[in-house]
């Protein structure tokens, strides 16, 4: 089972007549929905609101399948992020994240909702701002004390906290306690390796900490996996008709560890001793799932059908080592 901590937020994009449209999302629900749609067992721990919102995100994760561990709603409002956008298409975002559903969650009740036969814990994005990082870190440790994987993606969101420098410093404390983390090149520059080559950054990273596996993820350039072995890189697919890139890290991250479960990668032991061939299998398989991600409007990962055809298609070349 995969389970989840972090945010289930609306994004409010401001449309050209100047109404708004409402789009549910949240980097970890996202890879939640994403992990659900590639046949994964997948909890969300998480209060979601009473309110119109909560009931609209209930009803999406119950779809997918995804479970939710308390049937008591939270009475704090949806997360919310307003998106507005400048004269040259440019976003901007305001969060309204204070006494929020997500956040009405204690570490003794995230503990206690841990579910038996746990074999990948994730965390990340706003779950690691300053305010809630040292409960974030408290829940990881628990995760980890039952030999769960623990993954955790810094998506740094500098616009929602002003002390960039203390956000930062506890992304790196939550990346000290992860197996494999994700990180995207704009992480790492906000994680403080300016002027440092996007690979060369994730290596040193990777030798400051105790992870067994790096992801970083480059956009059109494509991703990269990185181990203590092995290093396999994956050009993004060409000729794609990129609609909008709403989610796609999360639906890589998502991809990546579907693959490991498919072969039975899905543990500290195991990807300590991947080879090549199994993280190259990994990493093609998570860009083809962001890829047809970027295809589609907003976050609408795809299942594992999906995956599957659009791989035989040949459309995602083999990963290099």
């Amino acid at each position: 089972m995969v389970v989840t901590f972090g945010e289930a937020l609306v994004d409010m994009i401001e449309m050209p007549d100047g109404r708004f449209a409402a789009a549910l999302g949240g980097a970890v629900c996202n890879f939640a929905i994403a992990a659900a749609r590639q046949g994964l067992d997948v909890t969300y721990l998480n209060p979601l609101s009473r309110d119109s919102f909560g009931q609209r995100f209930a009803g999406l994760l119950e779809h997918e399948r995804v479970h939710l561990p308390g049937a008591v709603r939270s009475a704090s409002p949806t997360s919310l992020a307003i998106v507005t956008l400048d004269a040259g298409g440019s976003p901007s975002y305001v969060f309204h994240r204070e006494r929020v559903a997500d956040r009405d969650i204690t570490p003794a009740q995230a503990r206690a909702a841990l579910p038996s036969g746990m074999r990948l814990f994730h965390t990340g994005g706003l779950a690691l701002v300053p305010d809630d990082i040292d409960a974030t870190l408290e829940i990881i440790q628990a995760a980890a004390a039952t030999g769960a994987l623990v993954s955790v993606d810094a998506n740094l969101r500098p616009l929602v906290c002003a002390d960039l420098p203390g956000y930062a410093a506890g992304v790196r404390r939550a990346l000290a306690h992860a197996h494999l983390i994700k990180v995207s090149e704009e992480d790492l520059h906000h994680l403080g390796y300016d002027g440092v080559a996007p690979l060369a950054a994730a290596r040193t990273l990777l030798d400051t900490v105790d992870a067994t596996l790096v992801a970083l993820t480059l956009g059109a350039q494509g991703a990269v996996l990185l181990s203590r072995r092995v290093c396999v890189t994956l050009a993004a697919p060409a000729g794609i008709d990129v609609i909008d890139t709403v989610g796609c890290g999360d639906t890589f991250l998502a991809g990546l560890v579907a693959s490991l479960a498919v072969g039975g990668n899905l543990s500290v032991a195991a990807l300590a001793d991947a080879n090549a061939a199994v993280l190259g299998r990994a990493l093609r398989h998570a860009v083809a799932a962001a890829s047809l991600n970027a295809m589609r409007v907003g976050c609408q990962p795809p299942d594992a059908a999906d995956v599957a055809l659009y791989l035989q298609s040949g459309a995602v070349a083999q990963p290099s080592a």
